[in-house]
């Protein structure tokens, strides 16, 4: 693969954001050549020589982005308001990997009156900055510990009275006796583009962007 400074860099997270993604890449006319799953490369070839796919961390994509390591990309609502968004330019609501962001408590934990008594909180979350803007919006006062992983451990193991996270289902929750009390917001995948990649490569991201937008309306 060879790289020139007119490469268009998309970056993106293995898992659902990558799939479902795809079809909206082929609306494009871009394919990506190989399976992320099946291998071992983190830049990925697609049919046309001047676009690659980075594979990073779905924490990560703004950030690349931001920076300049990928002209655009791929990435949660949730995880471009942890970022903060500086520096990038957000056309798209591409409408793909919906969940929802929602505050969770054992089954026998009562949430609602805990908050009625003004009690104060420990959340579990890896959403730190969601969390204390929805809870401060409330007047809840809590004591917010930050995890990577494994968030519904969090309430079994008495670390935490509750936990902010993503739900889709939730059969992860209910597979470990938790059980959704608030839902604070509803979250899709959003297109981010650096802004002087906008302006540098114009002629080449544009019809990208257009094209994403016509397959998701």
């Amino acid at each position: 693969m060879t790289f020139t400074p007119d490469t268009i860099t998309l970056a993106l997270s293995k898992g659902r954001i990558f799939d479902e993604t795809l079809p909206l890449l082929r609306a494009a006319g871009i394919e990506v050549l190989e399976d992320p799953e099946k291998s071992r490369k983190l830049i990925l070839p697609t049919n046309q020589p001047q676009v690659r796919v980075v594979l990073v961390r779905a924490s990560d994509v703004p950030t690349y982005v931001q920076y300049g390591g990928a002209d655009l990309g791929v990435t949660g609502l949730d995880t471009l308001i942890e970022h903060g968004g500086a520096g990038l330019y957000q056309p798209l609501d591409l409408r793909i990997a919906r969940c929802r962001m929602s505050v969770a408590v054992r089954a026998d934990f009562d949430y609602a009156q805990a908050v009625r008594q003004g009690s104060r909180l420990k959340v579990a979350t890896k959403y730190v900055g969601i969390a204390r803007d929805f809870f401060a919006a409330k007047g809840v006062h809590v004591d917010l510990i930050k995890l990577y992983g494994s968030m519904e451990l969090a309430p079994l193991t008495g670390l935490a009275d509750a936990i902010v996270d993503l739900v889709s289902t939730g059969n992860t929750l209910k597979a470990n006796q938790l059980v959704e009390v608030e839902r604070i917001m509803d979250i899709s995948s959003r297109l981010v583009v650096n802004q002087a990649a906008l302006k540098l490569k114009q002629d080449a991201i544009r019809p990208i962007i257009d094209a994403f937008a016509s397959a998701t309306t």
